[in-house]
């Protein structure tokens, strides 16, 4: 079992930059694909961004998301982090991380409480 927590998220001009961060317990974090998610007020759940265990090397984009947002991990700090660039408003939205162990299939298991980003000037 895994726990998530995230952070990093707050209030952003447009066009401006925030990092999200996904930590999480347990010894084998490197065996769990994470991805992102986030919901925004009145809109269901959509899928952000992904990478797969262990090195990292596969990651998976919305197509809103490409571009702009670089998922990465850094399995020695059991960190997942989401590098958002060039914020727009609709980006707004309750981000959250999620876990699924072994390879990403879009559907995971365990979810994080979510980290609130909001794009206003």
């Amino acid at each position: 079992q895994v726990q998530l927590v995230e952070s990093g998220g707050g209030l952003v001009q447009p066009g401006g930059s925030l990092r999200l961060s996904c930590a999480a317990s347990g010894r084998i974090f490197s065996s769990y694909s994470i991805g992102w998610f986030r919901q925004a007020v009145g809109k269901e759940r959509e899928f952000v961004a992904a990478i797969g265990s262990f090195t990292g090397l596969t990651t998976y984009y919305s197509d809103f998301a490409k571009g702009r947002f670089t998922i990465s991990r850094d399995n020695a700090r059991n960190t997942v982090y989401l590098q958002m660039n060039n914020l727009k408003p609709q980006d707004t939205a309750v981000y959250y991380c999620s876990a699924i162990l072994g390879r990403w299939q879009g559907k995971p298991d365990y979810w994080g409480q979510g980290t609130q980003v909001t794009v206003s000037s």
